[in-house]
């Protein structure tokens, strides 16, 4: 599936759940990926990671042992708050019509002109 194409599901799901019913605030919206960034460090912090293969996860035919499996080895984690952020950003993007997989592609062709670490220390 090609991001944007993504970024349009998950869009859907969120204005189906209430999330767009009201104007959305860009500042709003920009914190709540950085919240989900601050429970990724605070799942490393705890060293909570993935227990299992998600694939077999999502595998699962019956959605009541989905739910059970993923909130036993995967909510919570590091891996399910990056997901988290990353849902945000693609949320965003479709809500505010930004063609994230344009913007990406220029973004990727830019810095692959750039020098290393971009003239920075780090």
């Amino acid at each position: 599936m090609k991001i944007n194409d993504t970024s349009k599901v998950i869009h859907t799901i969120n204005v189906e759940k209430g999330f767009w019913e009201n104007p959305r605030n860009k500042g709003e919206l920009l914190m709540l990926v950085v919240s989900e960034l601050a429970e990724a460090l605070e799942a490393d912090r705890k060293n909570r990671y993935t227990s299992t293969d998600v694939k077999k996860i999502t595998a699962l035919a019956k959605d009541e042992n989905f739910i059970d499996e993923f909130t036993s080895h995967v909510k919570d984690t590091f891996e399910d708050e990056i997901a988290d952020a990353v849902i945000r950003l693609l949320d965003m993007s479709a809500g505010l019509g930004i063609d994230i997989e344009k913007h990406i592609e220029a973004k990727l062709r830019y810095n692959a002109s750039r020098p290393k670490k971009h003239g920075k220390k780090y």
